[in-house]
This record gives C-alpha cells, sequence and structure tokens, in this order.
C-alpha cells in the first residue's frame, strides 16, 4: 500500500494505492493517521493481520461510488446502501493534480475503468485558505462507445467515520440531524447510533446489516424536512465531521456499516430515493453536486464557525451583506397579502420614523381579492392602487427608504389567464398532465420562453415599478421532477433547478445591487446553492414571536448571521416585554420589521426605535462574527434559552425566557469567550436600556447569571474580551 499524505487547514488528508491500483481515501480527519484504525479488532480482523486488512480496504474505502445499470455488485451490499457500486469498485487510479489557486490548495484524481464500463471519473477538492472545509464534487464521462445509465454518483463518500478510538461505536459516536419545516426552522436534535437503529450487534465479527441511516430529501423544496447538513462527533477521539450539500432540489446522505467500519455517503439526486437516473451518451459527461465537508474537534460550535466563515467566501460580494439594512415588511402580523394605497401611507411613514431602511410591498399588491390561484403575470392592481404602485414606491423613496416587491416566479396559478394560453411546455409534466399543486403550475427554468417571461417581469418591477428589493417567494412542491425532455423525471428536475441558477446569475450580472430575498414558505429552501447567490434568507412564517426565538437562537447554524431575516412583529395589543422580545429575535441576524407600527403607542413604539438604533450600532460586527451557544442549541421546549455571536473582541449574547418556573438562569461561559488565555472585561445589556434588567457576572467563574422576574422577557447583553 502506497500512502498519500496531505495536512491543509488543520485536515489530516490519507489517501492509500492498492498493489492492484485502486485509490482510496483512508483518513479525512482532525487528528493524526493509524493505520491499524482500518481494520477494527475483531475474531476476523486482528491489528497484525495484515492480509485481511488488505482485503478490507479491497473492499472498502473508495473514493467516489458511482453506479451504472447492468453490471455486477459482488461483495456484500444490503439493502438499499450505496455501497458496492459498479464501475465504483472497479476504478483505478490514473493521475492527480496539486496545485494552489487564489481560493486555496486543490486536488484533481483520475480514476478510470477500462476494462468493463470504459468510464473516467475525476474529483475534485477545493481547500478554502483559514478554514478546515473542503469542497467537493465528481465528474463522470462515458469514454465508450455505448450508452450508459447513471443511476448514483458520490459527492463525498468516506469509510471509517467511526475508526479513532477503542471503544465501540455505541459509546462514542453521535450524529446531530437538522430538523426542518414550515414554522418548525433550525430543529437540531442529538442521537446515538444504536438510537437510530445501528447499535453494534457483531462485534466479534464483521458487521453487516441492511440498516442504514437515511437523511433524503426528494423535490424542489430542498429542506422541507431537514437542512442539507449533518454533524458526527467522535467523544472518545474528541473530532468531528461536518457537512453541507449545496444544491436546492432532491439530496441524500446514508451512514451504514461495510466491513466493520461504517461510511458516510453524501450526493445529490438517486435513483432510489429521487426517480433520477441520466443516460450517458459516448463522450458525454455528469457532473455531481457540490458538498462542503469539514473537520474539527468534538465542538458544534467550532464546527459551525468553520462553516460559517466558509460559506461567507463562497457568496456572491454583495452590498446587503457588508451593509445589513434595517428592512420593513408589511406582512407579517400587518396586513397579510392585503395591501392598498392607503393602507401603506401611514405604515411608510411609521417605518421611516423608526430607522428602517428598505419597505417592501408583500404579497397582494397585484390582484384584488382572492388571489391565490391567479397569479403569474404580476401586473399591479389598480383597484389596490388607484393612481399605480409607482405612487406608492415614489412616497417610499421620498422618505429615505428603498422600496420593495414580493414575487413568487416559479409558479402560475391554474386561473392564470396567460397560463391557460401557453403550452404545456412551459411547465413541470408527468404522466402527460402537468403538475398542480395547490392550486398551481410549476414553471420550467429550462424553457427559453419562460426565462424571457421571468426576466420581463422583473426589468418590470425594477423599472417600472421603481423597486430595490424583492422578496422572491415560493409555496409549492412540484414532487420529483417533470418527464419533459429527460431521461427521468429526477433528471428534468435537476436541470430545471441547475437552470434557475443560471437565470439567477443572469438577474445579479444585469442588477448587481438588486437585494433578492430567498423565501419558501419561510425556510424550505435554506441551502447554498441558492444563498451563494441571494444575500438574505426568510428564515420561518413563525406566527408566534415566543416560538420563533428557537429558530433564531439556532439561525446561523443553517445561513451565516447577515443572511438571516427574522421578523420582529409587534403585536397591537401587546406590553413592553412583548415588543422587546420581539427585537431581541432578530437583532444579532437581519431586521425583518412588521406590525402595525403607526398603531402602537408611544412607549411601545419607543422600544422599536430603540432596538434598530442598537442594531445600527453592532451591525458591521455581525457580518464577521461567528456563532456560539454557551448552554447549547435551543429546543422548542426549552422555557430559558440563549445564543450569541463573536469576534476578536466582543461578543453579543440574546437570552430569552419564556414561561420557566424559575427566575434565575445560569450561562456559563468560559468554553466560549475565555478560551486561549482571553478574559471577559465588561458586561452590559445593550437592550433595552431603560427598562429593569437584574443580571451579574462573575469573573472567577466565568458564570453570566440573569434574573428575569416575568414571564415572557428577553435581553441582549454586549461582552468585551481581552
Amino acid at each position: 500500500m502506497k500512502y498519500i499524505k496531505i495536512k491543509e487547514n488543520g485536515i489530516n488528508v490519507v489517501f492509500g494505492i492498492t498493489k492492484d491500483n485502486q485509490f482510496k481515501l483512508l483518513h479525512f480527519s482532525h487528528t493524526d493517521f493509524n493505520e491499524e484504525d482500518l481494520c477494527r479488532p475483531s475474531a476476523e480482523c486482528k491489528p497484525e493481520e495484515v492480509s485481511r486488512r488488505e482485503q478490507y480496504i479491497q473492499e472498502a474505502f473508495q473514493l467516489v461510488q458511482v453506479n451504472l445499470a447492468g453490471y455486477n455488485r459482488p461483495f456484500e451490499k444490503h439493502g438499499n446502501k450505496h455501497i458496492v457500486t459498479a464501475p465504483g469498485y472497479l476504478l483505478r487510479y490514473v493521475d492527480m493534480e496539486d496545485t494552489n489557486n487564489e481560493i486555496g490548495r486543490k486536488l484533481v484524481i483520475i480514476q478510470e475503468d477500462t476494462a468493463v464500463t470504459k468510464t473516467r471519473v475525476v474529483t475534485t477538492m477545493q481547500f478554502y485558505k483559514g478554514t478546515s472545509v473542503v469542497r467537493f464534487h465528481n465528474q463522470i464521462t462515458n469514454v465508450g462507445t455505448e450508452a450508459q445509465t447513471l443511476e448514483y454518483i458520490s459527492s463525498f463518500c468516506y469509510t471509517g467515520i467511526e475508526k479513532e478510538g477503542a471503544l465501540s461505536s455505541d459509546d462514542k459516536m453521535n450524529m446531530w440531524i437538522p430538523y426542518n419545516g414550515w414554522q418548525k426552522e433550525m430543529s437540531w436534535k442529538n442521537f446515538s447510533f444504536s438510537d437510530l437503529g445501528m447499535a453494534q450487534t457483531q462485534p466479534t465479527v464483521t458487521q453487516r446489516t441492511s440498516q442504514v441511516i437515511e437523511i433524503t430529501n426528494t423535490g424542489n423544496w430542498s429542506t422541507k424536512k431537514y437542512l442539507p447538513m449533518g454533524y458526527l462527533e467522535n467523544t472518545e477521539a474528541h473530532t468531528s465531521l461536518y457537512w453541507q450539500i449545496e444544491h436546492n432540489g432532491s439530496w441524500h446522505y446514508e451512514i451504514g456499516d461495510q466491513n466493520n467500519n461504517y461510511y458516510l455517503n453524501v450526493s445529490g439526486p438517486t435513483e432510489i430515493q429521487s426517480q433520477w437516473y441520466k443516460v450517458l451518451k459516448p463522450g458525454e459527461s455528469f457532473e455531481s453536486i457540490p458538498v462542503a465537508v469539514g473537520v474539527a474537534k468534538d465542538d458544534f460550535d467550532v464546527a459551525m464557525g468553520e462553516l460559517t466563515k466558509y460559506r461567507r467566501m463562497i457568496r456572491r460580494p454583495n452590498r446587503d451583506d457588508e451593509e445589513l439594512p434595517v428592512i420593513f415588511n408589511d406582512y407579517m402580523n400587518c396586513l397579510f397579502g392585503d395591501p392598498t394605497t392607503e393602507k401603506e401611507f401611514p405604515l411608510i411613514d411609521a417605518a421611516a420614523d423608526s430607522g428602517c431602511e428598505y419597505y417592501v410591498i408583500d404579497a397582494g399588491w397585484y390582484a384584488p381579492g382572492e388571489w391565490w390561484d391567479s397569479v403569474g403575470e404580476w401586473k399591479e392592481s389598480k383597484e389596490r392602487f388607484p393612481n399605480g404602485i409607482k405612487e406608492v414606491t415614489d412616497y417610499i423613496r421620498s422618505k429615505g427608504m428603498i422600496a420593495g416587491v414580493w414575487l413568487e416566479l416559479e409558479v402560475m396559478g391554474i386561473e392564470c389567464e396567460k397560463a391557460k394560453k401557453v403550452p404545456d411546455n412551459w411547465f413541470f409534466v408527468r404522466h402527460g398532465k402537468r403538475v398542480f399543486d395547490r392550486s398551481r403550475y410549476q414553471l420550467d427554468f429550462r424553457n427559453p420562453e419562460v426565462i424571457a417571461h421571468v426576466d420581463e417581469v422583473i426589468d418590470r418591477v425594477v423599472r417600472d415599478y421603481g423597486a430595490g428589493y424583492i422578496k422572491m417567494d415560493y409555496n409549492i412542491e412540484p414532487g420529483a421532477g417533470t418527464e419533459l425532455d429527460a431521461d427521468s423525471v429526477g433528471q428534468g428536475l435537476l436541470e430545471h433547478e441547475r437552470a434557475y441558477l443560471r437565470w439567477l446569475d443572469g438577474v445579479f450580472a444585469r442588477y448587481p445591487d438588486l437585494v433578492i430575498e430567498n423565501c419558501s414558505s419561510g425556510g424550505l429552501r435554506i441551502d447554498y446553492a441558492l444563498l451563494s447567490r441571494y444575500s438574505i434568507q426568510s428564515t420561518s412564517d413563525q406566527e408566534d414571536y415566543r416560538n420563533y426565538a428557537t429558530i433564531s437562537a439556532n439561525a446561523i447554524t443553517g445561513v451565516t448571521p447577515e443572511q438571516a431575516a427574522v421578523w420582529s412583529y409587534p403585536m397591537k395589543n401587546g406590553d413592553k416585554e412583548e415588543v422587546i422580545f420581539n427585537m431581541i429575535n432578530s437583532m444579532l441576524l437581519r431586521i425583518h420589521q412588521s406590525g402595525h407600527l403607526a398603531e402602537l403607542s408611544e412607549e411601545r413604539l419607543a422600544l422599536v426605535k430603540e432596538g434598530i438604533a442598537c442594531y445600527k450600532d453592532i451591525r458591521n460586527n455581525i457580518k464577521d462574527s461567528l456563532p456560539f451557544w454557551p448552554n447549547g442549541l435551543a429546543d422548542n421546549k426549552d422555557t430559558w434559552l440563549c445564543s450569541g455571536i463573536k469576534n476578536e473582541n466582543k461578543a453579543y449574547l440574546a437570552v430569552w425566557k419564556r414561561y420557566a418556573k424559575e427566575d434565575i438562569w445560569e450561562i456559563n461561559l468560559e468554553k466560549s469567550l475565555c478560551a486561549e488565555g482571553k478574559s471577559i472585561k465588561e458586561v452590559r445589556c445593550i437592550y433595552p436600556v431603560k427598562e429593569e434588567t437584574e443580571f451579574v457576572y462573575d469573573m472567577e467563574k466565568m458564570k453570566l447569571t440573569v434574573t428575569f422576574e416575568k414571564q415572557v422577557m428577553a435581553r441582549l447583553f454586549e461582552i468585551v474580551i481581552e
């Protein structure tokens, strides 16, 4: 076995080239490589049994799993696992290029199967300076003379995720799964392998089972059930492995066992899970979706910090994420999709007076009455705006704010007159019929006529309506894909999604300072295919500000703080503490102000103004800070919760109480803020300033103790670090 060892940005990578020229990924970790870890001790495989170890390596540790239809898979597979793929196990090493570019180090590994399937697979690993994250993708090319049907290709494949340390996987491996859903975004849960059905039940023989941990999305809502992420920790070896899938559609990852090791495979759509396959004609290539994978010590905060740095590196440079302007949107706990000129003017005055810098007219501006099933042409409603919507956007500008409007460009309602006139190839089609969901059709962005239609809308709202901000919503799920002009419905969906990304790139090329918010019924498309382009993300449509605190506290796991838009919507009949709680939900992220500001009492409106002014004082620190959770991630059942952001000299901590039985809560800041010789010089409450806040910081114990006597309270603290 020939080893190739690479150390870069705190990542230890070890490849192996076997005697029959197979290329293996043997190690990808924060820790150093130990050859004996490759074959777990058992009656069948003791460390000194080199031949058995070599057999295990021969059958597993592929750098890439790729499966074509019609070829044998001879080794142990069991069930739906994407292992022992062909030509995955048939590939032989050809070459590796090791170069550097302006981003960082780049490895390109070439493998071929010239004997059976006549395919070439090229793996690209891009390192990023300053963070322990690598971006992977694979490209397969048919170099033969016959067509091949591609059923699966991994973007990242790593065997031996548990191999460091002597303990059983039951005793050391934990998996964090990020559940997501409408009004339930960013809900992480921690499991042992045995909790997920992967208990070690064959400790003395080669472990094989049909069980596999599968986290999958199928469809165009990329995060309707999970964020496209995962986090693994080995508590014995003190290592972690984490990843994000950068795709705006169907994706899959799995953890299973093979030959006394566990593996992680991460991919885009698959035939088994997503009704996807792609026919590769001679000379044709297919590229997998990109996946970012990182390593760290077993510290969730550190891992999320590394991902935050990486996300900033891959994101389109834009002014919005540098300046973090305050946005007012007229929807939540306000007009709720029923705007008119008469209703907007007093809200515009109140928003401007409160310090908002953008003003967004949300849904309903394009049609009178009930508009859900008639959307699609996006022309102003004269019933709602008798003198045209430009009268309102001009008034917004006269108040020193930038105007915005709501769009849902990817759909047409079934009662839209244009939808009735255009051909079926404008839309997703399955079984010969247009795909329906919630009285809408899904537009197909592969169609040039569809692109012309949506470009006309964008140009019109920017040019004629004066919009500098677009809230781009998306409220349907069209399922597995479309059968038109595609080998499979999953491939039709994938091609549409890649066409949508190209269209977005074209929009930003024409309008580089246009702010477009990514919204999908709140946070149902929180993925970095979209967020590497969009500057801001709606985190939720959660309508209860007390429940929103959980989403707010955990938001930075899924998106950088400067991209995470959180509603603040004071209630008409609330009290001062309700306003404060609402404001603090958004103040370490991006303020999406709403609520009937023009109808609030003076003292409650003053708290909104104070919160926005405070935000403007600290927002320059938000854009380069990293997250921390001193008392752990928030859960929907928590009665106390907190989260913070930090840089070298300052940290900001939001603390919430919601119906806790006790009034006192202790927060340990040592691990989060006092590592590496640092200490806390000062802790002060910066919002609200005039309301009573009882707290004590113990410098010796490095603990902040807060006393919140009311049932529902929140406070924002600034912490000076030296």
